[in-house]
């Protein structure tokens, strides 16, 4: 049997091991983290486990199901199909929207909004699913919405149940520009009135559109929403603060809105907060870059970081990728043959490959781990590394237009230039490449220089001036040649 102090050292480097895994910039593993068209995600930790509750990103008569993902590290994930659907909810039929979980007196709750009513005239609103698991199925207690009509101007959707410290539970919801407020009773499928009488108090911040969300830090109350439109560019989310549940909540911020290099339509937001430390992250759905269809919406999850005051920083929407969830969401390859099974990026080809991240960077720091493992002999030339300000792609070529930096079995660093039909080199070094050895690859870019390097015993530096191609998609490449890549993060240039 073990003893108390080496249960006691067990349970510190348990804790140490799972604060050290969650703390992290991003979703190391990459953004989006789970597959699929998702939006309006919410958040709980249950019995060790994250847990995420979206929209299912469909036309509106398709959503008529909800699906929710389990990790216990933010980094690989289990998804759970169709944990609620109308057919358990004998008064919803569309439109199922925006799910809210919580836990209490040993039932998960799961709040949503259904049928996108318009007027009081119609059936739906916001309903709520009661199951003894958190991965459901999720069943109607009530037979009917839990809040069914408009109050204060408020459509009744895209709510969140939040409970104070004081055991207080609260509905926070509201679109068509109206945020409100309730109590819920103890049983959490009715609600309460406040000391005047009321069931609704109008909250709404300046700008307000939809998507409440609260949170409590140190004492402060933060409401979260979105602002803009849901289908467009400019959907975002802004917070307020206050001493009180009830508010007001002064817009402070727009804190999280589209990045051209990154994403648009970031917004409808979450929170999650790793227990036990202060370390957050704003959870939230994205539409790719050069999407024109508005329900291409996709999760992704940032770092969310408080300054001493209290008041938020805006959030970064950072292109990390490691790999560690064995998959490539997010990357599309033109090619060759491509898997992230070992925990690594590995691509084969006999002539030459791609794979390629949806940005749009112009001035950014790029680095990877690259690993060539193609040894010398008959494929002197075969090479691999990273392109970047790529454009001119298409599904049946592995041509580009753009730039490649990147290593060969000839032991150089090199950088050439390619306009999709003819390749140019614009700068080599010997920077004694060895085979299946691992190099940190660095392209730093900031309008017409252009800067690579590598750490490897013999550490090399190629600078060039050239402004063909000014801004981007970022990926990697093989050439005849078969490599690993590890460790992906793009940012934008700062300079000291």
């Amino acid at each position: 049997m073990l003893s108390r102090q080496m249960l006691g050292l067990l349970s510190t480097l348990w804790l140490i091991a799972a604060t050290k895994t969650a703390d992290f910039e991003t979703s190391e593993a990459g953004n989006p983290f789970v597959d699929g068209w998702y939006a309006d995600p919410d958040t709980q930790f249950y019995n060790g486990a994250y847990w995420v509750y979206p929209t299912s990103s469909l036309p509106y008569d398709d959503q008529t199901y909800l699906d929710a993902f389990s990790s216990k590290d933010l980094v690989h994930w289990t998804k759970h199909s169709s944990i609620l659907t109308t057919a358990d909810f004998t008064w919803a039929h569309r439109a199922v929207w925006a799910p809210a979980p919580i836990y209490r007196n040993g039932t998960y709750y799961l709040y949503f909004g259904a049928n996108d009513i318009q007027t009081d005239s119609e059936l739906g609103g916001i309903g709520v699913g009661v199951a003894d698991k958190p991965e459901g199925p999720y069943t109607d207690p009530l037979g009917k919405p839990l809040i069914g009509a408009y109050h204060n101007g408020a459509q009744p959707i895209d709510q969140d149940v939040f409970i104070d410290d004081d055991g207080q539970a609260y509905i926070y919801y509201g679109g068509h520009s109206h945020a409100n407020v309730a109590k819920l009773n103890d049983d959490m499928i009715s609600l309460g009135t406040f000391d005047d009488g009321t069931m609704f108090k109008e909250i709404t911040p300046e700008n307000y559109v939809e998507g409440s969300q609260m949170v409590k830090r140190n004492g402060i109350y933060y409401l979260f929403w979105s602002e803009g439109g849901w289908t467009g560019p400019d959907y975002a989310v802004s917070y307020g603060m206050s001493s009180s549940p009830l508010g007001p909540f002064d817009r402070i911020a727009k804190i999280l809105q589209q990045d051209e290099a990154v994403a648009t339509g970031s917004g409808h937001n979450a929170v999650i907060q790793v227990p036990d430390t202060d370390i957050f992250f704003i959870l939230y759905h994205r539409h790719p870059l050069g999407s024109t269809d508005g329900n291409d919406r996709h999760l992704a999850y940032d770092r969310l970081y408080f300054n001493d005051d209290g008041t938020i920083q805006t959030v970064k929407m950072l292109v990390h990728d490691n790999f560690e969830d064995g998959n490539t969401i997010g990357w599309q390859t033109y090619g060759g043959d491509w898997s992230a099974e070992t925990n690594a990026l590995r691509g084969s080809a006999s002539s030459s490959s791609n794979a390629l991240l949806n940005t749009n960077f112009a001035n950014f720091t790029y680095e990877a781990d690259v690993k060539l493992l193609t040894r010398g002999g008959s494929h002197r030339d075969s090479t691999a590394g990273l392109i970047f300000r790529v454009s001119g792609t298409s599904n049946d070529t592995t041509s580009f237009q753009g730039y490649y930096a990147g290593i060969s079995t000839a032991g150089t660093l090199f950088l050439s230039r390619s306009n999709g039909s003819q390749s140019t080199t614009l700068g080599s070094t010997k920077a004694d490449i060895k085979p299946a050895q691992r190099y940190r690859l660095k392209v730093m870019a900031n309008g017409s220089s252009i800067r690579v390097a590598i750490n490897s015993k013999t550490p090399a530096v190629i600078a060039v001036t050239d402004d063909a191609y000014a801004n981007g998609m970022d990926g990697v490449r093989v050439f005849k040649a078969q490599a690993e890549f590890d460790n992906v993060n793009i940012t934008r240039l700062t300079s000291n």
